[in-house]
């Protein structure tokens, strides 16, 4: 099979068929247990059951409060009589949330389960052994459960919009791999999708907008397809998903998200905000400076409006949003600076916790519960609220030192709509970078959580953001692959050895390759890591995910050099080299890179200012090692990132050296708050650690994405040199990110 094509196929439906099981049965082929998450305890005979078709008594099935026509729908099975039942199932209670207890004998198999969750994952486990054995049941008893109770994946509906068939799609997705959460994201600023009836302008005008961005938002000008767009699920659609969902043991948590992220409902009820200004519905990315003004008026609207969800999702909690929300038009609104002094409130974040616990208390009074995002922390909040901390693990350390339940959902290891890969014709992204080797290496706890707060952390999500999804097609390309990998995550990862996952991994997604399943396949991509050796030169080492593949490296002089993964080879030559992986009848897609030997591939370097854990590249050399990264992604493993903070670094040289220049590449978004820097000083050090300054920059400007400075040096024969790069600091107001700390992205330092 060819890997290099799979990026377009058609959806296979999820519904596995095992009704007449009729498949010939040969013995010599082992059965296949290659479940994903893999199980606490599995043990199997080498041979397969004798049944060939399922039957069940339908007393049963009705005792665990979900539709018998359910069972048949997601495993086609026939219902039967007591006396013909080989399904029998029963309820254990000294099994823990989640847990199950499946055997499958010659002619019957049992489920045991602690509560109607273990029921599902118990169903989830037979689903996956039909798919992964063609139609047949091996002869196998597992003992399972899970390590975290919220196990999430989360899907934006408002960016792009997806049919109730398709959400049902992604639904089924879910269960498969006994996720028990959907956060489904109904609103925002480019639209909202659920139907309010008391507000009728909701669908009329919030739910639509004029046009969508083309392109990435880095991309300047701005280009827009001058097409309508737009749309919204009905109450009846609504109520049908969810009853599809609770049907499957997935619980689907709503998100109303505000106070900001509300430019569409300002659109269409002007008088909602501080400024009663006519907008439109946002036809861009980013956020916008449109908030709700905290009036009597607005909390009597949203209270109307919640009533509404809470009628449609029975779940315990409701999303609030509460991310991103802006303060400039609170800091400028007389209402707001009057309401802050009558609550005794001392600025505009303890105006946005009044907002939220306004909220809360209105929704606990309905018996709900509030799920935000980690801003909802600043100014405080009640210790009822969970929070969702997506900008790293310091909301999920501080709202687990208050006893607040959390839900971990960092950038870093949860956003599913970054790159998966550095090859250059991945889809377009909105940036970053998560290949699944790094979703399965996560652990899920905060660092420096303290052990009597692991209990506040009940699990994690994967989230979807569909700015650059526009179809089905795309959602399965960025969550699929990442998806099973987390659930692994989620069930405990309990396999040691990484290599069997992936073995297990390939297993699946060539499977969905099969049914035409547009799932990513990355696990034979060449991780090449370059490393710059104090007065050596450069080095290339490749590895795969799959152990036993094998490399060919192609060099600028056609040279062809076969490789063993993990063997070191050096680049000496200047150009273009390609590198190809081959495992069993699997070919990888051929890798290339440009190698730019320069007087910096022989130097140390000593970061004094660390980047951003999850914007480091592959360490310090990946700065001297003369491998340019991609002008159009920021998050590779060239790229270093540094928010709100200088880049300060030391370059020795084993033996005084030569300089006449030294040239920088810096990479400029600013609807992602990455600006180029301020200044650049480059300094001499003596022998005595004096530093003189010897070269100096601060006219930095470009109207591309990337921006390159060359800095001439008089002082040219040195033993080290200190690089100091400025951080262009606060975001000034106006712009995206206003009043928060900038990034800085750098790529290599040529030394000639």
């Amino acid at each position: 099979m060819n890997l290099q094509s799979h990026q377009s196929f058609s959806l296979w439906i999820v519904i596995i068929v095992i009704g007449l099981l009729s498949c010939d049965q040969n013995e010599d082929h082992k059965p296949n247990t290659k479940l994903i998450p893999y199980p606490t305890n599995l043990s199997q005979a080498d041979k397969y059951s004798d049944i060939e078709q399922i039957k069940f008594d339908s007393d049963d099935v009705k005792s665990l409060d979900f539709s018998p026509q359910y069972f048949k729908e997601a495993i086609d099975a026939t219902e039967g009589t007591k006396k013909e039942t080989n399904v029998r199932i029963s309820v254990d209670n000294k099994l823990s949330q989640g847990a199950y207890v499946l055997e499958i004998k010659n002619k019957n198999f049992d489920i045991s389960y602690g509560d109607r969750g273990g029921f599902f994952n118990a169903l989830s486990s037979v689903k996956q052994l039909l798919f992964l054995n063609d139609g047949k049941l091996p002869l196998v008893k597992i003992e399972d459960s899970p390590k975290y109770s919220y196990r999430g994946m989360h899907l934006d509906v408002s960016r792009h919009m997806f049919t109730l068939e398709e959400v049902k799609k992604y639904i089924d997705y879910l269960s498969f791999y006994k996720y028990n959460y959907f956060h489904w994201h109904l609103t925002d600023d480019q639209g909202w999708r659920i139907e309010i009836k008391k507000y009728p302008k909701i669908q009329e005008i919030a739910a639509f907008r004029n046009e969508t961005l083309v392109g990435h938002y880095n991309d300047e000008p701005h280009q827009y397809d001058n097409t309508p767009y737009g749309g919204f699920y009905t109450q009846e659609e609504i109520k049908e998903l969810v009853a599809y969902a609770n049907q499957r043991g997935i619980e689907v948590i709503p998100e109303i998200d505000i106070p900001g992220h509300c430019a569409a409902l300002i659109a269409a009820y002007p008088e909602l905000s501080c400024h009663k200004n006519q907008i439109e519905t946002a036809t861009k990315w980013g956020i916008f400076e449109d908030v709700l003004c905290p009036t009597e008026e607005t909390f009597e609207f949203l209270e109307n409006v919640f009533n509404e969800v809470i009628a449609l999702f029975p779940s315990n909690y409701i999303h609030i949003g509460g991310d991103e929300c802006p303060k400039v038009q609170w800091e400028e609104s007389d209402f707001c600076q009057q309401l802050m002094k009558e609550k005794n409130l001392n600025d505009e974040l303890q105006l946005q916790s009044y907002f939220i616990q306004r909220i809360e208390k209105y929704l606990q009074s309905k018996n709900k519960n509030i799920i935000g995002w980690d801003e909802i922390l600043e100014g405080g909040i009640s210790n009822t609220a969970t929070i969702m901390s997506w900008r790293g693990d310091e909301g999920g350390l501080e709202a687990a030192s208050h006893g607040n339940n959390v839900i971990m959902t960092p950038t870093s290891y949860c956003y599913f709509d970054y790159y998966q890969s550095e090859d250059p014709d991945e889809p377009l992204a909105i940036g970053g970078q998560l290949s699944v080797e790094k979703v399965y290496n996560w652990n899920i706890l905060p660092k420096g959580i303290k052990k009597n707060e692991e209990k506040y952390i009940l699990g994690a999500q994967g989230n979807l953001w569909s700015e650059y999804i526009k179809t089905f097609k795309d959602l399965e390309y960025m969550s699929l692959a990442r998806m099973i990998t987390l659930s692994e995550i989620l069930w405990g990862k309990n396999e040691k050895d990484s290599t069997l996952f992936w073995d297990r991994l390939s297993e699946h997604s060539t499977r969905w390759i099969d049914k035409e399943v547009n799932i990513a396949y990355h696990l034979l991509e060449l991780k090449t890591d370059f490393e710059a050796v104090p007065n050596q030169g450069v080095f290339i080492n490749c590895s795969t995910l799959l152990k036993g593949t094998n490399l060919k490296l192609t060099t600028p002089e056609n040279k062809q050099v076969q490789l063993k993964t993990d063997q070191a080879f050096q680049l000496k030559e200047k150009g273009k080299y390609l590198i190809n992986s081959i495992k069993d009848n699997l070919v990888g897609k051929t890798k290339q890179f440009d190698f730019y030997p320069h007087k910096g591939n022989l130097a140390s370097i000593e970061l004094i200012n660390k980047p951003k854990e999850k914007y480091s590249g592959n360490g310090p050399t990946s700065l001297i090692n003369g491998i340019i990264g991609s002008n159009e992604r920021y998050g590779g493993a060239e790229w270093f990132g540094y928010e709100g903070e200088d880049f300060k670094a030391i370059l020795s040289f084993q033996n005084p050296t030569y300089i006449d220049s030294i040239s920088f590449k810096f990479f400029k978004g600013e609807g992602q708050w990455i600006y180029l820097p301020s200044e650049i000083n480059v300094y001499k050090i003596d022998k005595n650690d004096k530093q003189q300054l010897i070269a100096n920059s601060n006219k930095i400007t470009t109207t591309e994405k990337i921006g390159h400075v060359v800095i001439k040096i008089e002082e040219s024969k040195i033993d080290r040199i200190l690089i100091e790069v400025k951080n262009f600091g606060e975001i000034p107001k106006g712009n995206q990110g206003a009043g928060y700390n900038s990034w800085l992205f750098m790529d290599e330092i040529i030394i000639e």
